[in-house]
């Protein structure tokens, strides 16, 4: 899995239970919808974390926020659903992709109304760390086991924590994901066949729904 340079890696926001201001500071949405970052998604991180992968035919994505990773992941299966906790980013996200094979749900990812192995695969590109809490994050795990067929693979990556990280995050929930306890999380959640990387910048996994 290739690396993850940039320090503004954001997508999701909040869970509405939690916290109803879904905002991010911002430097931090302006960076989301740049062209620079639509690059380093398109070169770097898509194929770095899917590479090998079969998405199979409905793919889950969490968090897409201003949906420069929705760009990219609409050209790689017939059917993309993308979860967006933000209604300003959602609805804009259902204006953009209208007509197309995307489909904009409007929630909570960590309680969605999908019924189980409803999709064929699932990914969070860089928005795991704005879940409040590890909790969040852990029931977010279990949701997406939950919701993926057996055997389909959930992918993720997340920017590694350090003080260039955080400073990124003033005024924005910043919760990393430590990579040395991520594989016994996803193994508490139901996953199995879990692979864990790091590089000098981000952790990337991927697992098996079960």
């Amino acid at each position: 899995m290739g690396p993850l340079r940039e320090p503004g890696l954001a997508h999701a926001t909040r869970p509405p239970r939690l916290l109803l201001s879904c905002a991010m500071n911002k430097a931090h949405l302006e960076y989301c919808a740049s062209p620079e970052w639509a690059e380093t998604v398109r070169k770097h991180i898509i194929p770095g974390t899917t590479s090998g992968l079969d998405l199979g035919d409905h793919l889950l994505e969490i968090g897409p926020g201003p949906g420069l990773t929705t760009d990219v992941l609409a050209t790689m299966v017939p059917r993309l659903t993308a979860v967006e906790l933000d209604p300003d980013l959602a609805a804009a996200l259902e204006r953009r992709f209208a007509g197309t094979n995307v489909t904009v749900h409007n929630g909570d990812a960590t309680a969605t109304p999908f019924a189980a192995g409803t999709f064929s695969a699932a990914i969070c590109l860089t928005m795991l760390h704005h879940l409040p809490t590890p909790a969040d994050q852990d029931r977010l795990f279990a949701e997406l086991n939950r919701i993926v067929r057996a055997g389909g693979v959930v992918i993720g990556s997340d920017s590694l924590d350090s003080p260039e990280f955080r400073s990124f995050h003033d005024d924005d929930i910043c919760t990393p994901i430590p990579p040395e306890t991520l594989a016994e999380r996803l193994r508490a959640a139901g996953f199995t066949d879990i692979q864990v990387e790091t590089n000098p910048f981000a952790v990337n996994f991927h697992a098996r729904a079960s």
